[in-house]
């Protein structure tokens, strides 16, 4: 069990890494000529799509479906609020508007793994590898 758990969350990592990239580009970009909330929400909403796919195949070796969307969609509702409150706490306490998203990842995305882990495998057991 611990391996397979060890892999997921390294192939998540993974993922994790290339939507986080893409997510911080894309607000690095719009937030010189963007509102800083709505250039993370732009870079959230393209990373969330490429996620969703690369999780469901890559990570956990499922097939997308509607329902894991919609689970996925509530573990980033949810995921998404932690980030903004995070965010628009980062720069009140002063931090450049360039780097106060990084912050943000080291928190979120562990709390995010929980989340889309219990979407993707529920809460059934999973076997042990011995």
């Amino acid at each position: 069990m611990k391996r397979k758990i060890l892999g997921e969350a390294v192939r998540f990592c993974l993922v994790g890494a290339l939507a986080t990239g893409l997510h911080y580009g894309l607000y690095y970009l719009l937030q010189r000529v963007l509102d800083v909330n709505v250039a993370y929400t732009a870079g959230y909403l393209l990373a969330f799509i490429a996620n969703f796919y690369l999780t469901a195949w890559f990570t956990f070796g499922t097939a997308p479906s509607g329902r894991k969307l919609a689970g996925m969609g509530a573990a980033h509702l949810t995921n998404y609020l932690l980030h903004m409150g995070l965010l628009n706490l980062f720069l009140r306490v002063g931090l450049p508007q360039e780097w106060a998203p990084l912050p943000v990842f080291a928190i979120a995305i562990p709390v995010n793994f929980l989340l889309v882990r219990w979407v993707f495998k529920g809460t059934r057991k999973l076997e042990t590898t011995h």
